[in-house]
């Protein structure tokens, strides 16, 4: 069994999928996040039943190229940073890991090539 403790009380929502894509697990900030959704309910249930069709495309998108995708939203008047990555046990696909935090409005960026 996979450990998630280092999740349970960051301050982002984490949730995780097996290989065929059910939820095994959300930390306490996804399951107030998506309470309205039936929160800590979700677990067990599959990703395509949360999702629209688009959605659905981008996950599948991320699980047969193996590669992140990253972007920002804005939802119920706030500012979030969204990660999905797939996670590998023993270098095989075993799943995707979405991680949502609240970024401020105007973050600051800095470029750290010593070269600029």
């Amino acid at each position: 069994m996979i450990s998630f403790d280092w999740a349970k009380e960051i301050p982002a929502a984490v949730t995780i999928t097996d290989a065929k894509g059910t939820i095994i697990y959300m930390n306490d900030k996804s399951i107030a996040e998506f309470e309205d959704d039936g929160g800590e309910k979700l677990i067990g249930t599959n990703l395509v039943n949360c999702h629209n069709e688009n959605s659905n495309n981008i996950i599948e998108l991320i699980k047969y190229s193996l590669k992140p995708n990253a972007y920002t939203i804005e939802k119920k008047g706030k500012k979030k940073f969204i990660y999905q990555t797939p996670y590998f046990n023993d270098d095989k696909y075993a799943g995707l890991v979405e991680i949502s935090i609240v970024i401020p409005y105007d973050m600051p960026h800095f470029i750290r090539d010593k070269s600029v």
